[in-house]
């Protein structure tokens, strides 16, 4: 099945869901139609689980599978092109979240409360468009400058523990560039548990509004 189909069959579920729960074109207003605050409720929450699940993935278990199963530097390859794809797919998701949430709960007649999950999702955009805009590439720009030293040494082929700490001690060239190289993902690293620490915080909010 092509992706084209895997995404028409998707939404044909999700169009067929409303038959299932049709209080959910219930409690809208003169000034919000019901079908525009359901539409917003549905966006929300499919765009948040989105952000939140894939940062999951990616954060905790798949960087971790692919790290301790590839040869070093094509983990590194493989990361350079995944991580631009995922921090535009959870920026864009952070956005819509926001956008969707801000007009469920209008600043002037939004609680305390829903102006503190406002600032949670603004907190995860933010942090997330730094990673996708600044962070990102330049700790692609790093790794691959660090991937030619490291060539150059005859390094980077293994798989799961890496020599470059040895080799290291005998090269300053390497040295300096794993500092370089270190203090970038480390920011890089921080910002996405940042947002995703973020999400994690509305969550809560999300969860308190469910009646199962």
């Amino acid at each position: 099945m092509g992706w084209a189909a895997r995404f028409l069959t998707a939404v044909s579920f999700l169009a067929a869901g409303v038959l299932f729960a049709p209080d959910a074109l219930l409690g809208g207003s003169p000034s919000r139609p019901a079908a525009g605050v359901a539409a917003a409720r549905l966006v929300h929450l499919l765009c948040f689980a989105t952000a939140w699940g894939a940062a999951l993935w990616v954060t905790f278990i798949g960087g971790i599978v692919m790290f301790k199963n590839l040869p070093r530097h094509q983990f590194g390859n493989l990361q350079g092109k995944m991580f631009p794809a995922y921090f535009m797919l959870i920026s864009v998701c952070s956005a819509i979240s926001v956008a969707a949430f801000a007009y469920l709960h209008p600043w002037k007649t939004a609680s305390t409360i829903e102006r503190y999950q406002l600032g949670f999702l603004l907190a995860a955009l933010g942090f997330n468009l730094s990673n996708l805009l600044v962070f990102t590439p330049m700790t692609i720009e790093m790794m691959m400058k660090r991937h030619k030293i490291e060539k150059d040494l005859g390094i980077g082929s293994e798989v799961g523990g890496s020599r470059n700490s040895d080799v290291a001690k005998t090269s300053p060239a390497l040295a300096a560039m794993n500092k370089k190289f270190g203090m970038i993902h480390g920011l890089s690293s921080l910002a996405n548990i940042m947002a995703f620490g973020s999400l994690a915080m509305h969550s809560w909010h999300l969860a308190s509004k469910l009646k199962l």
